[in-house]
């Protein structure tokens, strides 16, 4: 029996599958009902109006319905996806105990503990029909899958099998009555007039007998004339019926309890049944024999159903119920190029992929795959033959000669068929095999005779065995891989992954999938793992795409994933398939019954993908020109690995398209995105990035577009650009600003515009000094007569003018210069396309009547600016009469210079070879990318990636305590350097010293914590231990072994260095942990001398244990335990101690000379090998199961399993990781 999913809940009574979703409903004993999805493992809803226990459950065949019966005399019609109850039908007289729709019309049928079976109509909502003639709890009422007949049972030790077509042809659609029926329409008997006795429109056809007691359930099978029953008599009987009568077949007996549930298997020649002997069995049917016993330790079974469609099954028992199969539908497979080798109908089948012929082989019925399907194959290309293997009898396998003629039908296997015991074999080389026994741990490499060759025991515990290469194997333990050489019989390498089910290898060997249920890594042919990849749903197969992409298969989709990591969907799938080639746009697959079928697929995506990876720009540009690649997903993609420009092409949405424009640095596609959203923020981001590239005529546009006239005046004055400066002047004026007014005028350097504004404002004193400084001393003067002052100022002496300089080199006609770089690959590529025609998404140049068009900025209109008195005819005129040529035209705006003409005439090749510089990666993104340490990750300001990896490789799961490291690490990869008061520090990357540059050109940041640090600080904590500081010490033994997470090694001698600490640092704070507690006055004597002893059992410097024995030998004494005592003097004694502890033990052995005895019995055996759980601080002797933390390895009790590790306050105990790297090695 495979288990698909288990739930834990009250006990369940009535089961049922939904017939197209991945959903069963459970009827529960405390009167709720569970949606369950069992593919995800969920609880999809729950229903709680039932007053009493829930036995009877059944969906609708085709609506969203369900129905419900329960020991309140309900029956309740409920709509799932509305989530609540439609109606409640109302008539049973006590509890019910089945229910179900029929298959066609819209009836219910259900039976009752008052001795009665009752037809509904659910759409009018009226019983029908009611049965009786039971004379005692009727147990179960089922319709017949196809016929017009009902069967029933009930405790009255009877099955009664009931014909409805009586009721068929009353309530099908309208058609001439007959005789009879018109006489019966208007009796009791009629539709919604039930009577008491019984509606002739359903007779008794047949009353089988044979049960010695109450029959709890009867089925009939889905296609032939038979029905099976289970019974309190412990016996299951098949009965045969015919149109005239019915006998029983056979008695099926095996169980100890009463038999609750039976039923047919769909598909194949099977029964099944459940029963309170806490059992499930599986009997043949034409044998009349049990094939299977699947029990459970301690819940009785009370329900059993099937699937209407699948090979699932599911059993309802005291503490909830299990979804089942009882055999794997996986097709034994094995591919070889283009040739696939599957078993199917118990027959070895070759497919040729090439011609598409499939050919039977040979006929394997003869073998192990009689009884039970195969599970796995490997093929032998040099001899054309086939391992086998299957699990009937404790682990087979079998070896087949394929014949060399494949023409005409299947053969039946001839000679002598090589077979042994074994859980698993696969061909090693061309002339030898291996075999895996998992109950000896042993592998036997046999030759083609069947004899042994060699063999060796496994390096652990090894469920299953793959091909590894020429003469290796693939080992797989609980908790890893192993690359196993079976000529050296060593392991090669070791890779940490658990529960590994399948390995599948690329086409030219040099890459590994392995998959489990929930996971995929994808590795090197030496078990260097390149990705891992988790899934919320089960992985079923998987095969490589001849360029390298592998392709995998899920419950519900097939997906693909790149080496580097990415993953992606190609499509759904309804239902579960088994891949086995991919080629092209052709998926090749096995389904679930053997048959070859073929997908059509689009790799666009993740040939994209790859190419981009692989930097093969001529095949992205290839795809993107052929190809209908489009979604938010290939965007953010090309986002995240820094291909704006080619994400550019893909986006129609304007606001993205605009941000994507600013990524790249295409100013054009941005600025014209900008007049389509013509927002405010959208120009002030356009405008800045325009300022970043020196293109000051974007900048100036922008400017215009959102009325920013300070700033663009501010960039005519840095520019050079008097004319248009003056024009802002005389805007400013009719808009009556006077500090714009002010600022332009300083800007032009017209010291009488500045006198006539300060005037007009009322600042004589400021309009003096200014008249006076600049030499106008008639207007001066003028200014102290009007306000009324008899003597002149005092002009200060120190005064500077406040004149500008005049332009020597005006730029207001050209953008400042800028880098000339060559445009990127893709860009190059798109304009290239665009001048061969291709309606690809180019930049859109900018014609001069949309340059014209931005003029209206300054209208008066648009301004809504106060009326100051000045006629709008008189600024016209006033603005005509400065500027006789052109003058200011307020409804066509600034009269520039279009530059753009310009530059398109003259400057042409310099426009299309011109591109703005892309941004380089920061120092930040390549230690990102150079490295795999979490400290360099830190170092970068990643934290989460930091985090992740920590958790993948020692399981951490509190980074609270790592606080201080973290910021640490991070403050310590930059100096800042102050510049100006105004501007931000500078920042200069720190990077490590030169003697690690072994990795080529890769740079890593500077690490403050080193070996030596960590030693130095080792120092201090030993210093503190053996002054008795034991909380000072304990908190620096844990600043290590949280430093030691980010500590950089240079050299492998330093990595065993590191592990070598963790280990002294492991040590040191289980025992000053134990100490403590010891020391806790409120620890009890007994207590207090275990901790004393468990002390001296780690692993510790010999002065500090020196120590701990002596105070473990006076804790003793004190309380009277002698013989303890003396052990630990004997072993004080061996290690040679001080002068006055010498001394002191040989005392104490003396005085207890004649006392060996110990007042207080101790959990402590000094001659058992054990290990102290850091929780419990008890001890864990050799051969008891223990658990360990996946950072620091410190050993707990298995009950302590996902709690927090007390030593080292990070990792989740019993968790696993692949190990703490601390050398980055070369790529």
């Amino acid at each position: 029996m495979l288990t698909k999913f288990e739930t834990k809940s009250n006990r369940v009574k009535a089961l049922s599958f939904h017939p197209k979703r991945p959903w069963i409903l459970s009827g529960l004993h405390n009167g709720s009902l569970q949606l369950w999805d069992y593919k995800i493992g969920t609880l999809i809803d729950r229903f709680d109006e039932h007053e009493g226990p829930v036995r009877g459950v059944a969906f609708h065949p085709t609506q969203p319905l369900f129905v419900s019966g329960a020991d309140d005399y309900k029956i309740k019609v409920w709509n799932w996806k509305q989530r609540r109850c439609l109606f409640t039908l109302m008539g049973h007289l006590d509890y019910i105990r089945s229910v179900q729709f029929h298959s066609e019309h819209p009836w219910i049928i259900s039976c009752s503990d008052d001795q009665t079976i009752r037809i509904w109509n659910w759409q009018s909502r009226n019983c029908i029909a009611t049965l009786t003639g039971h004379t005692y709890y009727v147990m179960s009422a089922l319709f017949h899958p196809k016929d017009d007949l009902v069967v029933s049972s009930s405790l009255d030790q009877t099955i009664r099998v009931w014909d409805i077509s009586g009721l068929r042809k009353k309530h099908a659609s309208p058609q001439s009555m007959q005789f009879e029926d018109m006489h019966r329409g208007s009796g009791p008997g009629a539709p919604g007039n039930p009577d008491m006795f019984g509606n002739t429109d359903v007779i008794v056809k047949f009353v089988l007998e044979g049960h010695d007691r109450g029959v709890n359930w009867a089925s009939f099978h889905p296609s032939l004339p038979l029905i099976v029953s289970g019974s309190d008599d412990r016996q299951i009987k098949l009965w045969r019926y015919n149109e005239t009568r019915a006998w029983e077949v056979d008695t099926l007996r095996g169980h100890y309890n009463n038999i609750n549930a039976v039923l047919f298997h769909p598909r194949q020649e099977l029964v099944i049944s459940a029963a309170e002997d806490k059992t499930i069995c599986v009997w043949d049917m034409n044998k009349r024999t049990r094939l299977h016993t699947f029990r459970q330790e301690n819940d009785r079974f009370w329900t059993l159903c099937a699937h209407p469609e699948f090979n699932l099954f599911a059993a309802g028992h005291d503490n909830g119920f299990t979804v089942f199969k009882l055999e794997r539908e996986r097709p034994a497979q094995s591919m070889y190029q283009t040739q696939l080798f599957y078993v199917k109908d118990k027959i070895i089948r070759m497919h040729d992929f090439s011609t598409s012929n499939d050919i039977p082989l040979l006929s394997i019925k003869k073998g192990a795959a009689l009884t039970t399907p195969p599970r796995t194959m490997s093929y032998n290309p040099a001899e054309h033959s086939v391992l086998i293997c299957s699990s009937a009898d404790g682990g087979t396998y079998e070896m087949y000669n394929l014949p060399k003629d494949m023409s005409g039908d299947a053969r039946e296997a001839s000679g002598d068929i090589k077979k042994g015991q074994g859980n698993a074999a696969v061909f090693v080389g061309r002339n030898r095999f291996a075999v895996l026994s998992k109950q000896t741990q042993q592998i036997v490499i046999k030759d083609l005779a069947n004899q042994p060759t060699k063999n060796f025991k496994t390096p652990g515990l090894v469920n299953d065995i793959f091909y590894g290469g020429s003469k290796n194997l693939i080992l797989v333990t609980p908790t890893s891989v192993i690359l196993f050489d079976t000529e050296l019989k060593t392991s090669v390498a070791e890779l940490n992954v658990s529960g590994v089910r399948y390995a599948v290898w690329s086409p030219d060997q040099s890459m590994v999938a392995l998959f489990s249920k929930n996971a995929l890594v994808i590795a090197t042919k030496q078990l260097e793992q390149l990705c891992l990849i988790h899934e919320t749903i089960r992985i079923k197969s998987g095969a490589w795409d001849e360029m390298g992409i592998f392709v995998y298969s899920t419950q519900n989709h097939i997906k693909y994933a790149l080496p580097q990591g990415d993953v992606g969907i190609i499509r759904t799938v309804e239902q579960p398939i088994y891949l086995t080639k991919v080629k092209g746009k052709s998926l090749y697959c096995l389904d679930r019954d053997g048959k070859i079928r073929v997908i059509m697929i689009d790799p666009s995506e993740y040939r994209f993908k790859l190419a981009l990876v692989r930097r093969n720009y001529d095949e992205v540009l290839h795809i993107i020109r052929t190809s209908n690649l489009v979604g938010q997903s290939i965007i953010a993609y090309l986002q995240k690995k820094g291909y704006p420009e080619v994400a550019l092409h893909f986006v129609k949405e304007i606001k993205t398209r605009f941000e994507l424009a600013l990524q790249c640095g295409n100013l054009d596609v941005a600025e014209e995105t900008a007049k389509v959203l013509d927002r405010e923020e959208s120009w002030d981001m356009l405008g800045q990035e325009a300022l970043r590239q020196g293109n000051h005529k974007v900048f100036e546009r922008a400017l215009q577009r959102v009325k920013n006239y300070d700033r663009l005046s501010f960039l005519y004055f840095i520019s050079g650009n008097t004319e248009n400066l003056k024009k802002m002047a005389k805007i400013a004026e009719l808009r009556g600003d006077a500090m714009s007014r002010y600022h332009n005028s300083i800007y032009l350097g017209d010291v009488e515009e500045q006198v006539r504004l300060l005037k007009e404002v009322g600042q004589l004193p400021l309009a003096y000094l200014a008249a006076k400084t600049h030499g106008l001393d008639e207007e001066a003067a003028n200014i102290l007569g009007s306000s009324g002052l008899e003597f002149e100022p005092k002009i200060p002496v120190s005064g500077e003018l406040l004149k500008p300089p005049a332009p020597i080199l005006k730029q207001s006609d050209l953008n400042w210069p800028q880098l000339t770089v060559a445009r990127s690959f893709f860009e190059a590529g798109f304009v290239s396309a665009d001048k061969l025609g291709n309606s690809i998404a180019a930049p859109v140049p900018i014609t001069n009547n949309e340059v014209e068009d931005v003029g209206d900025w300054d209208d008066e209109d648009a301004l809504n600016l106060p009326d100051d008195g000045v006629p709008k005819a008189k600024v016209a005129k006033v603005a005509v009469e400065e500027n006789e040529e052109d003058g200011w035209d307020l409804d066509d705006g600034l009269d520039l210079p279009d530059t753009t003409a310009g530059l398109a005439v003259g400057t042409t090749a310099a426009v299309e070879t011109y591109a703005p510089p892309a941004v380089g990666p920061s120092v930040s993104e390549t230690w990102l990318r150079n490295s795999q340490l979490a400290a360099d990750h830190i170092a970068a300001g990643s934290f989460e990636t930091a985090m992740q990896i920590l958790n993948r490789q020692v399981g951490a799961v509190n980074f609270a305590p790592l606080k201080a490291q973290f910021m640490s690490i991070f403050q310590s990869s930059k100096a800042y350097l102050p510049c100006n008061p105004s501007v931000i520090p500078l920042s200069v990357a720190l990077q490590r010293s030169a003697d690690e540059g072994k990795a080529g050109r890769a740079i890593f940041p500077f690490q403050p914590m080193t070996v030596s640090i960590m030693i130095s600080k080792l120092q201090e904590a030993y210093t503190a231990t053996a002054g008795g500081k034991f909380s000072a010490a304990s908190d620096l033994f844990v600043n290590i072994i949280h430093s030691l997470l980010f500590t950089i090694a240079v050299k492998k001698s330093e990595s065993e260095e590191i592990q070598q600490l963790l280990v002294v640092a492991r040590e040191y704070i289980l025992g000053l942990k134990m100490e403590l507690s010891r020391r806790d006055p409120s620890t009890e004597p007994k207590r207090s001398i275990e901790l004393a002893a468990y002390f001296t059992h780690c692993q510790l410097q010999p002065l500090h244990l020196q120590l701990v024995l002596s105070s473990a030998m006076t804790a003793a004494y004190k309380y009277k335990n002698f013989s303890s005592a003396c052990q630990f003097a004997r072993r004080l004694l061996e290690m040679g101690p001080s002068q006055a502890m010498g001394l002191k033990a040989r005392k104490l052995l003396a005085a207890c000379e004649n006392n060996q005895t110990d007042e207080i019995a101790l959990d402590y055996n000094q001659h058992n090998p054990f290990v102290v759980c850091a929780k419990s601080l008890t001890p864990i002797y050799r051969g008891s199961p223990a658990i360990t933390c996946p950072y620091c390895a410190a050993s707990y009790k298995p009950e302590y399993k996902g709690i927090l590790c007390t030593i080292c306050n990070v990792s989740a105990v019993g968790t696993t990781g692949i190990g703490l790297k601390n050398i980055n090695e070369l790529r």
